[in-house]
């Protein structure tokens, strides 16, 4: 088995992928949407998955109706990350999701390399209060890119720290944004969560509990 997979490196995203905090982001975003005046239906929340901070908020704000200037903009994203911050720090493995623990041991278990390609800014945090960050080889997120997803720069840079090739990647996403990144980037991906909006995806599962280092291996470009 180790043959045929020691070319093969797993980039993964974060939130909706390895842990659940996409409930936290939409209880912080709803809560800034409701303080301006307005609020924003739980399918609009998916169109905020895998993108930046900042992109997210002019999206409710257009939502809204609602025009600031960039730095009350600025205010505004950091109030929202407040609140997401005192969310997330009391945050335990108990919202690993499932499958991710046994995946990620059986990677490292075969040598083979993992990396985190995320747009959060608080993957550190996160990965902390999870403790999952012992299995990464290389974190790619938020802080160390400037374009975010759909852009592919946070799956190219984490193949160029891995040492892979951009076609021996395979990328675990649960965003359409994220997917189109993968893509663009020329990387094999699987999606998590529904077909619909994962559009591109070779493979869509509920969770990494569905899916095996061989047909991870078989994805490979």
């Amino acid at each position: 088995m180790k043959n045929t997979t020691q070319h093969i490196a797993c980039i993964f995203d974060l939130d909706g992928v390895l842990v659940d905090t996409a409930v936290y982001h939409y209880q912080a975003w709803k809560q800034l949407a409701n303080s301006l005046g307005f609020d924003f239906a739980h399918a609009q929340n998916e169109q905020l998955k895998g993108i930046s901070r900042m992109h997210s908020l002019d999206k409710i704000l257009k939502w809204g109706g609602v025009e600031k200037s960039e730095a009350e903009k600025e205010a505004l994203a950091t109030l929202k990350n407040s609140w997401y911050v005192a969310m997330i720090s009391k945050m335990t493995e108990a919202e690993v999701l499932p499958g991710s623990l046994k995946l990620l041991q059986d990677l490292k278990d075969q040598g083979i390399k993992i990396a985190l390609g995320s747009a959060s800014k608080n993957s550190g945090l996160i990965l902390e209060r999870t403790n999952l960050a012992h299995f990464f080889d290389a974190i790619v997120d938020g802080n160390t890119v400037s374009a975010s997803k759909p852009d592919p720069e946070v799956f190219v840079k984490a193949a160029e720290l891995l040492g892979a090739l951009n076609k021996d990647c395979v990328v675990f996403e649960d965003a359409q944004a994220g997917v189109q990144a993968a893509i663009a980037a020329g990387m094999a991906i699987v999606g998590i969560g529904n077909a619909e909006n994962l559009q591109g995806a070779q493979l869509v599962i509920n969770d990494l509990s569905e899916i095996t280092i061989a047909e991870i291996s078989a994805l490979k470009k």
